[in-house]
């Protein structure tokens, strides 16, 4: 856990924090309801200002994908359908677990869930949910259409599957092999790496940054001309510090 995590378990630190620094910008975060400014991050691709909520830790990503969530959840009746979290980050957990009548979670190798399981070789019968949800996971799996098929594979007809990835470049760019200092990401993956869901879904929505209020932050305030870098060596240098994110709502 990095330092600010911990920090952030402090009683009052989101206080303190919009105290500290209230010439910042103001933002609200749909996650937890905070207001006020938001913090810096600092990964193996760089410092991203405007991050991280410092009352929730909800990033971009997940404040993004909450409300495409919302969205998309809105005018369905959600008790009777069963839903898989994969790889199950703790600000959507428990917002899942409250909306579905079933909710169950996997893992390749994370404790606490409710599978241990592969996502390239799903030990679940054919449309055995209506929704399945995988972030940020298809980019560290190199045989991802496998994994996307598998998904497809357990989507009852009429089923639901939100599977985001970083996009960090025009174009998605394949690894020769795990980069470690991605976290093991195989690939840079594009805008055009959602074709590859289009192959198996009947219909493939993208939901971005720019189709929600600014107040809550979903933009990566990240300088990417600075690309390739030692940590990133095959991420191309993209123009801009301001970079959309995007979720894809794919419909079985």
């Amino acid at each position: 856990m990095r330092p600010a995590a911990l920090i952030r378990r402090m009683p009052g630190y989101a206080q303190v924090f919009r105290a500290r620094h209230g010439s910042r910008p103001r933002f609200e975060c749909p996650v937890c309801g905070y207001r006020g400014p938001f913090m810096d991050v600092t990964g193996f691709a760089g410092v991203r200002r405007h991050a991280e909520c410092p009352q929730c830790g909800a990033l971009e990503r997940h404040r993004l994908q909450s409300l495409v969530l919302q969205r998309i959840l809105a005018e369905r009746d959600t008790a009777g359908l069963k839903a898989l979290h994969f790889a199950p980050e703790k600000f959507l957990r428990r917002r899942l677990a409250a909306r579905f009548g079933r909710y169950e979670t996997a893992d390749i190798e994370m404790r606490g869930v409710d599978h241990i399981a592969d996502i390239r070789r799903l030990p679940f019968a054919d449309a055995s949910y209506d929704f399945v949800f995988a972030s940020h996971v298809l980019e560290h799996v190199a045989e991802d259409r496998q994994a996307v098929a598998e998904i497809r594979r357990v989507l009852r007809a009429g089923g639901i599957a939100v599977l985001p990835v970083p996009v960090v470049c025009e174009r998605t760019i394949e690894y020769a092999a795990p980069n470690p200092h991605e976290a093991g990401h195989v690939r840079a993956p594009g805008r055009d790496y959602f074709d590859r869901y289009r192959e198996r879904f009947a219909r493939v929505e993208v939901w971005s940054s720019e189709q929600f209020p600014e107040k809550y932050q979903l933009y990566a305030w990240e300088d990417r001309s600075v690309w390739p870098t030692a940590e990133c060596p095959q991420r191309p240098p993209m123009a801009g510090e301001r970079h959309a994110d995007f979720v894809p709502v794919c419909y079985a």
